[in-house]
């Protein structure tokens, strides 16, 4: 590979996977709004429909759905795996958002990215080099010190933080288990494929369960909020989709330790605006909290710089 196309993929990467980050992380904004007017299993009812019908459209014009004759019974197999685990992890994480608060919820997602990066290396056998595996343990030193306001329990229900904890983690196991299921299906699949059909499963899937009457009861405000959430399920995962394409599991998943400080950020923000009063509450961050944010930061620009420093001295010994 040439220098000119390393340096091509690498910003393609991290221009798809900036998108997602910033996506995903104002999404618990809106899903926590959502659940004033609609259950999860509805609203992520709604946000597969809006997403499979721009997909399908866009994946037609293109001619790229006759990529599906090559598959085989055990692709349909795992294409049918990934999706149920996508649905899992949409419909748990608005659940969770009943027991914590969008930054907090975010917090606890945050053993997602180790979880990727490590099942990229026992599926399959990227490396890890110790500046990489340095670049963890910092992430995971910032994350606390980002968030040690909110490791204080004393003042919270303690059986209610513990109930939200436990479903965002089974939302984070489900949401691992399809992104390594979508990866490895990257041979046959384009990643708005993979999506197409998920989208599909979880329209089938989820209406016995889901509640239509909430659409007609539901004012302009309210059907901003669901648009915005179905445009931001159809950017965010076709961007992360593509980033997994172009970077290594453990380069995509170290930027994705970025959403909880811009989801914190941003609840940050429509608290000083004054917006939706009473339904957030801000965060504290001390001088502890905004050195967490520099840390994890430096150990997010780390894991990319290194792998794409490798790449270019062993292209410039193949051209030599």
């Amino acid at each position: 590979m040439t220098n000119t196309q390393v340096d091509n993929a690498a910003k393609l990467g991290l221009i798809f996977v900036s998108i997602a980050v910033f996506f995903w992380g104002i999404l618990p904004i809106a899903l926590k709004l959502s659940g004033q007017f609609i259950d999860p299993v509805t609203l992520t009812w709604f946000r597969f429909v809006m997403a499979f019908v721009v997909t399908l459209l866009l994946q037609w014009r293109f001619g790229k759905l006759k990529q599906f004759n090559v598959l085989i019974s055990s692709d349909w197999l795992k294409l049918s795996l990934a999706g149920i685990l996508l649905m899992f992890n949409y419909v748990s994480f608005v659940y969770s958002l009943d027991y914590l608060a969008p930054g907090t919820a975010q917090l606890n997602f945050q053993t997602a990215p180790f979880f990727l990066a490590f099942g990229g290396v026992l599926l399959f056998k990227e490396r890890l080099n110790a500046m990489q595996l340095s670049c963890f343990a910092t992430l995971a030193i910032g994350m606390l010190m980002f968030f040690h306001p909110n490791l204080n329990l004393s003042n919270s229900d303690n059986h209610q933080i513990v109930i939200g904890v436990m479903i965002v983690q089974f939302s984070v196991l489900s949401w691992t288990s399809y992104a390594l299921l979508q990866k490895s299906l990257g041979s046959k699949l384009s990643p708005s494929n993979v999506l197409l059909f998920i989208y599909g499963l979880g329209i089938v899937a989820m209406a016995p369960f889901s509640d239509f009457s909430h659409f007609a009861l539901m004012d302009s405000s309210n059907w901003m909020v669901v648009i915005f959430c179905g445009a931001n399920t159809l950017i965010a995962y076709g961007c992360f989709g593509q980033a997994m394409k172009y970077w290594p599991t453990a380069q995509v998943s170290a930027m994705l330790a970025l959403t909880p400080v811009l989801s914190f950020s941003s609840t940050a923000l429509v608290v000083s605006l004054g917006w939706w009063n009473g339904v957030f509450s801000a965060d504290n961050l001390d001088a502890l909290s905004l050195m967490g944010i520099v840390l994890i930061i430096c150990s997010v620009f780390a894991v990319q710089i290194w792998p794409l420093y490798l790449k270019r001295k062993a292209a410039k010994r193949l051209v030599s």
